[in-house]
């Protein structure tokens, strides 16, 4: 008997509108849901796996580190990420070549990430990833309670895009003139902001906004939001 109130249950949960003006069927809008959260899953820990190689095994630590012909290594497969990024979502649509580009992208995305973590001291590491996760889940939980409540995060597009021409910007000048110990804490900071209002932006479109067939680009963009708040989040433990 308790088995079966426990079903009726989730089945209304599934029913009910995911906000107040909701006028597609709840069940379809769920099934893209979970199915952009188990992509988001899937990278997540392909990406810790590739980075803990990168870091843990010393030799390939300390080439991509240490050596110059690493650090070239490293600026190839950053270029790469984002010919491969570019390329995927002109072709976000197309299976199975959307699936083979995600895939390399990940693998790019790991290894970079590698890359951050093998200069940094594993204690860091872990209280960045912790915190990653903490936020995101909370950020997660709180835009689908908002949602239910009728909020809408649509008006953060501009402002957010604006503050990431800014970050990049500050970034390309840390390339020719390095800042501070202090100014790169506070760009750390700014940064975590930043993602932050994205993983709301994101999810708020994850609900609301995304096509069925768009469940690459809803999980390529947490993605990105996840590994940009965890970087972010080494800066400023590391400081």
């Amino acid at each position: 008997m308790s088995n079966q109130k426990t079903d009726l249950d989730l089945e209304a949960g599934a029913s009910r509108p995911l906000y107040p003006s909701m006028v597609e069927s709840p069940e379809l809008r769920w099934g893209f849901i979970r199915k952009v959260y188990a992509i988001l899953t899937v990278q997540l820990l392909l990406t810790i796996a590739i980075a803990a190689t990168v870091d843990f095994v010393h030799p390939i630590a300390h080439f991509l580190v240490r050596t110059r012909p690493g650090i070239g290594v490293d600026i190839a497969v950053f270029f790469m990420a984002i010919s491969v990024l570019v390329a995927l979502f002109f072709y976000s649509k197309k299976h199975p070549v959307n699936c083979l580009l995600l895939g390399i992208f990940t693998v790019l995305m790991g290894f970079m990430v590698g890359v951050a973590c093998a200069s940094t001291k594993e204690k860091v590491i872990l209280e960045a990833w912790g915190l990653t996760t903490v936020i995101f889940i909370s950020l997660t939980l709180y835009t689908f309670w908002a949602a239910r409540r009728g909020q809408d995060f649509s008006f953060l597009g501009p402002f957010l895009f604006a503050a990431l021409i800014v970050l990049l910007g500050f970034s390309l000048i840390q390339i020719f003139h390095p800042f501070g110990k202090f100014s790169h804490m506070i760009y750390g900071i700014v940064g975590c902001i930043i993602f932050c209002a994205f993983i709301v932006y994101d999810t708020n479109a994850l609900i609301k906004r995304h096509q069925y067939d768009e469940y690459m680009l809803a999980a390529i963009e947490l993605y990105l939001d996840a590994i940009n708040l965890f970087l972010n989040l080494v800066v400023i433990t590391d400081g």
